[in-house]
């Protein structure tokens, strides 16, 4: 059991997401590269958030991802 990537983007659309799979009852990992780049002293801003869940999950995330990317 280990996490895989859900979605990387903006953190806007990153928190969208990811606030959807908790109602929907799965749990999420964000990691903030914005964050790490500027605690670190450098920049980037490509793919800059991205969301996990537990690759058990996936059957009952996999609805949900999907309909939030029809929706953006």
């Amino acid at each position: 059991m280990g996490l895989m990537k859900a979605f990387s983007g903006s953190e806007v659309l990153a928190i969208a997401l990811q606030e959807r799979l908790e109602e929907a009852g799965v749990e999420t990992v964000k990691k903030d590269n914005i964050q790490s780049a500027r605690l670190g002293g450098f920049g980037g801003t490509d793919l800059a958030v991205e969301i996990f869940i537990q690759e058990t999950d996936f059957a009952k995330a996999n609805p949900v991802i999907e309909k939030f990317r029809m929706s953006i």
